[in-house]
């Protein structure tokens, strides 16, 4: 079985509880305005990788990085939900938590056989499309107001009166070969202005 990837990280701590391995998917049916990634949107664009492959990476990083779970983001995890629900069960076997992000509504979700597999496996999803109207970053890993936590196991119910607990924040990496990236919540003037800054300082300390 095998999923497009548009890329994932072996150990995060803005995407979701805890240190997590974050995946990104590759291709989004739901495209939505003012869609921070839309580099994601297009299967076409990403790399396509086995599970099992997937799942030994994940086992690595549980031994070296201690994480504790999991986080699907996109892309739209649900547009391989079947792939992705065959992952989560292997996770959930080595005692991992999942973390789901989709632009779809879980009621819709659970109304549609293909979701069940991924939706069993989740911990905690949080459903509903950007609106780029409501932008609203006062709550953690979403992006506007419309977007809602759903417990879907008692793992991470003690975090609903707790979130604040949580702020959202970014981590940049920069690779050898100098390429940054970006991953977590922020508005995109906020990104600019940063990373602005960063590059600044960083060829003023090669010069």
């Amino acid at each position: 079985m095998e999923l497009y990837i548009h890329r994932y990280i072996p150990v995060t701590e803005v995407e979701g509880p805890g240190k997590r391995f974050a995946i990104w998917v590759q291709g989004c049916s739901i495209r939505c305005k003012g869609c921070a990634v839309p580099w994601t949107w297009v299967n076409e664009n990403g790399t396509k990788m086995n599970v099992e492959n997937l799942f030994e990476f994940i086992k690595d990083s549980k031994e070296q990085n201690e994480i504790e779970g999991v986080t699907f983001l996109g892309g739209e995890p649900f547009d391989q939900a079947e792939a992705l629900g065959e992952l989560g069960r292997k996770v959930k076997q080595l005692g991992l938590t999942v973390m789901t992000f989709t632009g779809y509504l879980y009621d819709d979700l659970k109304k549609q056989k293909q979701n069940q597999r991924l939706l069993s496996v989740t911990d905690l999803l949080i459903d509903g499309p950007f609106i780029e109207e409501k932008l609203d970053l006062s709550r953690p890993w979403v992006g506007s107001s419309n977007q809602n936590y759903h417990f879907l196991t008692d793992v991470y119910k003690h975090l609903e009166t707790n979130f604040h607990q949580f702020q959202n924040k970014i981590e940049i990496r920069i690779s050898q070969n100098g390429t940054i990236s970006v991953n977590g919540m922020a508005t995109k003037d906020t990104l600019k202005e940063i990373l602005n800054q960063h590059t600044f300082k960083r060829i003023r300390s090669n010069t």
